[in-house]
């Protein structure tokens, strides 16, 4: 053993120990302690805690300062608002150019006149019948009295299955579907989707709802060659439109989206998918209790077609 490591000190109360782990004795501060005697050479001195400074922090030995959970978000709501306020700015500059450069919806009377002419139709058709007004509105838009002619929930969800390439998820209103027929029959594509959303606020602010629904059932394919509600209702049923029963108005609605498809005459199995679907509908919205839901599915397709062909008699 060298001198170094045998040597040794010996204090005042006879316990010896290595010089190297001998301990510094800390000057007395705030917060530290004061000596209770004069200090022992090579001893660390034992005192007693003193008074804190007035107004001076507590600090708690190894424990860090950690975020607030409120300003954590805090930071975390500034960091959304600044990412999505740049998007909004632009969303709201797209569509104002949209709203410019898209052309006015006062000519709409006049070009639903003209497509009924070419179609031999009557305009204006008559005053769409509750039944089939409900049943419209409860398979394609079911938000028509309150949204401003497009659905946001509906195009946000129709924007999240083009960019996870789900595909077409629908979402379409009934002003939608009214500009398509009216002012972009025929194209297609995303700048053409875009101009038939002005279009659609342009009509909801421009008509009532009442007439939209006219318009609308005025010029509406619903397939084997008969455009508008009159001519439907009376070329499938015999039947005025105004005297339409319930699983006839749901017949006829589900027929907007595939006239030709589900033709009740050629296809009545996809035509009975369709009305029972608007039924389906028509129920979860209230507009049809359960007795009366039960009533319409019981009469088969073929007994509400039964006098296809023999036209309105009165």
């Amino acid at each position: 053993m060298s001198e170094t490591e045998g040597m040794m000190v010996r204090g005042s109360d006879g316990e010896s120990a290595r010089s190297s782990d001998m301990t510094i004795p800390l000057p007395a501060g705030p917060g530290l302690t004061e000596p209770d005697g004069p200090p022992v050479p090579g001893r660390a001195p034992v005192g007693r805690l003193l008074p804190e400074a007035p107004g001076a922090a507590q600090v708690r030995p190894g424990v860090r300062g950690a975020p607030r959970p409120g300003r954590r978000w805090r930071r975390l709501l500034r960091a959304v608002v600044l990412s999505v306020t740049p998007l909004v700015l632009l969303a709201v500059v797209v569509f104002g150019g949209l709203l410019l450069v898209t052309p006015s919806v006062g000519n709409a009377r006049a070009l639903a006149h003209a497509q009924d002419s070419s179609h031999h139709a009557v305009y204006p058709g008559p005053p769409v019948p509750a039944r089939f007004a409900a049943a419209l509105v409860a398979t394609e838009d079911h938000r028509f009295a309150s949204e401003p002619g497009i659905d946001p929930i509906a195009v946000g969800r129709v924007i999240v299955a083009r960019l996870t390439g789900r595909g077409d998820q629908g979402g379409a209103t009934l002003y939608q579907q009214l500009a398509k027929v009216l002012y972009t029959q025929g194209r297609t594509g995303l700048a053409v989707e875009a101009e038939q959303v002005a279009l659609a606020v342009k009509l909801k602010f421009s008509y009532s709802g009442a007439e939209i629904l006219r318009l609308y059932a005025g010029v509406v394919y619903f397939g084997h060659g008969f455009y508008g509600l009159a001519a439907a209702s009376c070329g499938y049923f015999g039947t005025p439109a105004d005297r339409l029963s319930w699983p006839q108005a749901a017949l006829l609605a589900g027929l907007v989206q595939g006239p030709s498809a589900d033709d009740p005459l050629l296809y009545p199995h996809r035509a009975r998918a369709r009305e029972q679907h608007v039924i389906g509908r028509l129920t979860a919205t209230g507009a049809l209790r359960r007795a009366q839901t039960a009533a319409a599915l019981a009469q088969p397709v073929s007994r509400l077609v039964a006098h296809a062909g023999r036209g309105c008699t009165g």
